[in-house]
């Protein structure tokens, strides 16, 4: 008896919706990491990309917990020397609330080509309507 293992053509992908609302920001990065890597399946292996694609809506209303609002920080580098830009939470849920979930879930994933290629089946929107609706999304529960 050999154990199966999985072939790129092989992989079933699936799609599932995950709501952020009212719901902790490091639990939804997480919960999407494991979806997006394919940790959740049988076929799991860690050179492959078994994952599935997920969606996640109400990105805008994700929960912070603790003094996170106001004292965590997100930085980006423009390039330019001394070109270090730092953002308090509150204002990038007000301006680009999708980087806030992205920024975690992109965290939680490996830092190589393949990480970079589970990341692309990411889909953030802040609002509750989405255009993947003919891919027949599942609900996933957190």
């Amino acid at each position: 008896m050999s154990t199966e293992f999985p072939s790129k053509n092989g992989i079933e992908r699936r799609w599932h919706v995950i709501d952020a609302a009212d719901q902790v920001l490091g639990k939804v990065a997480a919960t999407t990491a494991k979806l997006l890597m394919g940790k959740h399946k049988a076929i799991f292996t860690p050179f492959l990309d078994t994952g599935d694609h997920v969606i996640v809506i109400n990105a805008a209303k994700v929960k912070l917990t603790g003094k996170k609002e106001e004292q965590k920080l997100y930085r980006h580098f423009t390039g330019y020397p001394g070109g270090l830009v730092e953002i308090q939470a509150r204002r990038v849920r007000a301006t680009k609330p999708i980087r806030m979930i992205e920024d975690a879930v992109f965290g939680m994933l490996p830092k190589t080509k393949l990480g970079k290629q589970m990341y692309r089946k990411l889909k953030v929107y802040p609002g509750p309507k989405h255009p993947h609706a003919a891919q027949q999304p599942v609900a996933c529960e957190l």
